[in-house]
C-alpha cells in the first residue's frame, strides 16, 4: 500500500490535513475513517485499521478534524465533525474516490452514523466503541464541566492533553438526537463494540443497536481496550469490517482480467505515474519503476521483466536438457542485468551469470553452459522480433500461439541440440 499526504477545506474553511491509505493495485472500493475524541488521524487504530484495509485492497482516507493534529482551528464540537466528515466526503468525490464505507471510532463513531445522511455515496456504516449519545464525551470533563458552564470555557486535559472546552460545546453535544438519526440512517450498519471496554460501555453499542434497522449486525471485540492500542484487536476489526461491507459495498472484482485471445494483459491501475498490473493465466503482479524515477517501486521495471524472461528461460532449458540426459543438476541460478552501453551495436546488453549446483563433472558443466545459448528467449533477444499492433479486442486475423508453445521450443532446442552430435 501507499499514503498520500491530503489537505483540502474543512466546513468552517480551515485547511484540514489527511492521509488517504490506497492499495497497491485499484482500489476495490474507498472509506473514510472518523477519529475518537481528540484523538487524531495518526492514532493507533486509525492508522493500522486504515493500512489493514488498504492491504484487503480498500482506500481509507483519515483526517484530523478541525482544531487537532494537523488540522487548522479550534475545537468546535460534535457538529462541526460533523460537517467536516461531509466535507471530505464531498473532497473524496473530486478525487474519483468516493466512500462507499464510513467507518467511526469513539465519538468519530457517533458522527459517521449522524453523518451518512449527507453522504449520499456511503452505502455501510461501521462503528468501534461508539457512545449511544454524544453527551457521553462530557463525563470525560469531570469537575471542569462545571467551570465551563459557569465561565463560559475552561481549560481541560484529556488523555493527558490539554484542550480549551466551551460551553457551546458542551451544548452541542447536548442537543444532539442520534437515536433518532440511527433510526433513519438508511444503510446498512456494523457495530463492533468490547464487552470490558472502560471508556463506552457495551450499553451504548445495545442501545444504537436496538435503534437501527435491519440490515445491522453486532461484532463483539472481546478483550479490546477502547482505543484498541492492541495491533491484533485493530487488524481483526479490519478484517471483519472488510469481509462484512462486502455484501453491501460494490467492490470492484479482485480477480485477475484475461486477454481474451490468453494473452498477457497489462492494465495501468491509477496509483502513482508508471503502475501497471499483469495478468496471466489466473495470476497476476505489479510491474513498475523505481522511486528514484517517478514510480512506486512496486515491481519490476519492463526491462527487468525481460531480463527475468532471459534468466527463467535459461533455468527451464539447462534443466530439461540435464532431466533428458540424466545427469545430477540440482539447481539453476541465473542472475541477468541490463545495460545500455553507448558507442555498441546494439547498445542493449544483458549480462548473464549463471551457477549449477549438484555433483556434475566439468564436461557435463560445461555442456550445460552451451546449452544455455540456446533457450528460445536467447535466441529472440539475440535474433530480434517483430512488433505487430493492433487493437485490443481481438483482430479476426490474428495468431493466437499455444500455451505450451514455449516448453516446445525448449524441448526443439535440446532435441537439436542432441542431434548435432551434442557430447554425453
Amino acid at each position: 500500500m501507499r499514503t498520500e499526504k491530503i489537505e483540502f477545506a474543512g466546513a468552517q474553511g480551515q485547511k484540514l490535513a489527511a492521509r488517504l491509505d490506497r492499495p497497491d493495485g485499484t482500489a476495490r472500493a474507498f472509506a473514510l475513517f472518523a477519529h475518537c475524541f481528540t484523538c487524531d488521524k495518526g492514532s493507533k487504530a486509525a492508522v493500522r485499521i486504515s493500512r489493514a484495509l488498504a492491504d484487503l485492497g480498500v482506500g481509507v482516507l483519515r483526517f484530523d478534524f478541525t482544531g487537532l493534529g494537523e488540522s487548522e482551528g479550534e475545537l468546535a464540537g460534535f457538529s462541526a465533525d460533523v460537517r467536516d466528515l461531509v466535507a471530505a466526503a464531498r473532497h473524496m468525490q473530486t478525487l474519483g474516490s468516493a466512500p462507499a464505507l464510513l467507518i467511526g471510532h469513539s465519538l468519530g463513531g457517533a458522527a459517521v452514523l449522524a453523518a451518512a445522511a449527507d453522504i449520499p455515496s456511503a452505502k455501510a456504516v461501521a462503528t468501534i466503541g461508539a457512545p449511544a449519545d454524544p453527551a457521553h464525551v462530557l463525563d470525560l470533563l469531570g469537575a471542569g464541566l462545571t467551570k465551563i458552564e459557569a465561565d463560559g470555557a475552561a481549560e481541560v486535559t484529556i488523555g493527558g492533553r490539554p484542550f480549551t472546552i466551551t460551553r457551546a460545546f458542551v451544548e452541542d453535544a447536548r442537543m444532539q438526537d442520534l437515536r433518532g438519526a440511527v433510526a433513519r440512517l438508511g444503510r446498512a450498519l456494523l457495530v463492533l463494540h468490547s464487552p470490558v471496554d472502560a471508556i463506552v460501555g457495551i450499553e451504548n453499542a445495545s442501545e444504537i443497536f436496538l435503534a437501527a434497522r435491519h440490515p445491522k449486525s453486532f461484532i463483539s471485540l472481546d478483550r479490546a481496550d477502547h482505543l484498541l492500542t492492541r495491533g491484533e484487536d485493530a487488524d481483526y476489526a479490519a478484517q471483519v469490517i472488510a469481509a462484512w461491507a462486502g455484501r453491501y459495498v460494490a467492490m470492484a472484482a479482485d480477480r485477475p482480467a484475461e486477454a481474451p485471445d490468453g494473452a498477457v494483459l497489462v492494465e495501468e491501475t491509477g496509483a502513482g505515474a508508471f503502475q501497471v498490473q499483469v495478468s496471466v493465466r489466473g495470476s497476476r503482479f505489479f510491474a513498475d519503476e523505481p522511486v528514484d524515477v517517478g514510480g512506486l517501486g512496486t515491481g519490476p521495471s519492463p526491462y527487468e521483466l525481460v531480463a527475468a524472461g532471459l534468466g527463467a528461460c535459461t533455468s527451464m532449458t539447462m534443466r530439461l536438457y540435464a532431466r533428458r540426459k540424466g545427469w545430477p543438476l540440482q539447481r539453476v541460478r541465473v542472475a541477468v542485468r541490463h545495460d545500455k552501453i553507448a558507442g555498441q551495436t546494439p547498445p542493449d546488453t544483458f549480462d548473464r551469470k549463471i551457477a549449477l549446483e549438484g555433483p556434475l563433472d566439468a564436461e557435463q558443466s560445461a555442456r550445460l553452459f552451451e546449452i544455455a545459448d540456446k533457450c528460445p528467449v536467447h535466441r529472440t533477444l539475440e535474433g530480434g522480433a517483430r512488433v505487430v499492433t493492433g487493437r485490443l479486442g481481438g483482430d479476426p486475423g490474428s495468431v493466437t500461439a499455444e500455451p505450451d508453445e514455449h516448453f516446445h521450443a525448449m524441448e526443439a532446442e535440446c532435441r537439436k541440440a542432441d542431434g548435432a552430435g551434442a557430447r554425453s
